[in-house]
């Protein structure tokens, strides 16, 4: 083998693990805002076993889904139920938007990854637009969630504090038991 040869074979190998390294990231990519973002999820959904604020959920979420849990605790008034029953809508509409827009995203990778020379920038640019829609979409209705919960009594906000707090420890404890260690309680 000539030296030409062989720095040509070099010079393929690295294109062919650039080019695999950049499809991998791309992949992983899509498929983390497929979790973070609408995508499906594993059992249980989108949120999975523990709902949102699990170890690994959105906290952005955690404030919805506690009050949608809390609602009967809550003993709402009947401007707050109104409000309520249209945000638990609302976002309902945001999570179908979401997986609609992560669906794209995928699509777009397929797309690409069909071609002969993928352009891997474009795929990219569209998970990109699709993150920046996902995630203004998530804040507008955590937004709106804490609008609702700044009306609430004292009582009520006690109520909503002592169930995040227990999820919050419950996530705590889980991250320590995986890491081997005992959880330290909190305060």
């Amino acid at each position: 083998m000539t030296r030409d040869s062989s720095l040509n074979l070099l010079h393929d190998a690295r294109r062919a693990t650039a080019t695999a390294a950049a499809i991998l990231a791309l992949t992983l990519g899509v498929a983390a805002s497929a979790s973070a973002f609408g995508g499906p999820g594993g059992p249980g959904g989108h949120w999975g076993h523990g709902g949102p604020g699990r170890a690994g959920g959105s906290g952005d979420a955690m404030m919805g889904q506690a009050l949608a849990t809390l609602k009967p605790q809550l003993n709402l008034d009947p401007a707050q139920q109104q409000r309520f029953d249209q945000l638990v809508a609302q976002g309902k509409s945001a999570r179908e938007a979401g997986r609609a827009n992560h669906e794209r995203a995928r699509a777009a990778l397929r797309a690409q990854l069909a071609k002969a020379e993928p352009d891997l920038a474009a795929a990219a640019s569209v998970a990109d637009e699709v993150q920046a829609a996902n995630l203004a979409a998530r804040r507008k209705v955590r937004d709106d969630w804490l609008q609702l919960y700044a009306t609430f009594t004292p009582a009520q906000k006690a109520v909503v504090r002592e169930f995040l707090s227990q999820r919050v420890n419950r996530a705590e404890g889980y991250r320590q038991r995986m890491k081997g260690r005992p959880a330290e309680p909190r305060s």
